[in-house]
């Protein structure tokens, strides 16, 4: 296996009607059918390093990702949609060049590239097990048939299946019914919140709301509201009571004083 792969050099890749990289030629062509042998193209590989991240908390082994692909990088372009890509040692994760990974899929049963896709399959499992309380917890067996179910439908319409579709079919796996955008701790603040309330039985419930004294009707209310309505309206008549007598004591005081004071006397013109 090892002389397999180290055999292979070099590729020639094609861009396809799909926007995707499909191996046209390569340097080993007794070992490598290309018959539907597609390639990651740079920014694809960033999209996977991106989604396989959060996977690292659940047992993502970054090794396993990197012994699946053989990285390339661009050598010529050859025009009309081909280019020729030359191998290279570089880390997929820390490489500055822009690479072109093609998975090991020489033996596609037991090989790195589908260690990988087991290897993935796990662990997304194990993410959303975590994430989500289902009513029973997934399994992996259940997701890889799912996967399956969808591949087998594009083989039977004579379509290939991308080795980067390949890839997010897993990596972007969520349930029926469920939503990658609205992913939350199974147990949310509100179910925090509650675990502390102790749980009624029915009866003890049912007591509850025939008490009297926890319901707030809408007759106390009203209730309530006109009697604060009475209040301000008969504070406002004794605020205007003594208002009035105010200033009619006001006004007497001043009628007083006026008839005690001595009137000016004016003097007569010459």
């Amino acid at each position: 296996m090892a002389k397999a792969i180290s055999a292979l050099d070099w590729c020639i890749v094609r861009l396809g009607d799909d926007h995707n990289w499909w191996v046209a030629e390569t340097s080993d062509p007794v070992r490598w059918d290309v018959d539907g042998l597609s390639i990651v193209d740079p920014r694809q590989l960033s999209h996977l390093v991106e989604l396989v991240d959060p996977l690292r908390d659940y047992g993502f082994d970054q090794d396993v990702f990197e012994s699946a692909f053989i990285p390339f990088r661009i050598d010529k372009d050859l025009g009309s949609g081909k280019v020729r890509l030359k191998r290279v040692k570089e880390s997929l994760f820390d490489s500055e060049e822009k690479l072109f990974v093609l998975p090991d899929v020489l033996d596609e049963e037991n090989g790195p590239y589908a260690d990988l896709l087991d290897h993935l399959t796990r662990c997304r499992v194990k993410m959303l097990n975590d994430l989500f309380a289902f009513e029973s917890k997934l399994s992996v067996d259940e997701v890889e048939d799912e996967i399956r179910e969808d591949q087998n439908s594009h083989f039977i319409q004579g379509k290939a299946v991308h080795t980067f579709e390949e890839l997010t079919s897993i990596l972007d796996y969520m349930p029926a019914g469920y939503d990658a955008d609205e992913e939350a701790p199974a147990k949310g603040i509100e179910d925090e919140d509650d675990a502390d309330l102790p749980e009624l039985d029915e009866a003890e419930e049912e007591k509850l709301k025939n008490d009297e004294s926890l319901k707030w009707d809408e007759d106390d209310d009203d209730k309530g509201d006109d009697d604060a309505e009475k209040k301000k309206s008969d504070d406002g008549d004794e605020d205007e009571d003594d208002d009035g007598e105010k200033k009619k004591s006001d006004d007497d005081d001043d009628d007083g004083d006026d008839d005690d004071k001595p009137k000016r006397k004016t003097k007569s013109k010459r």
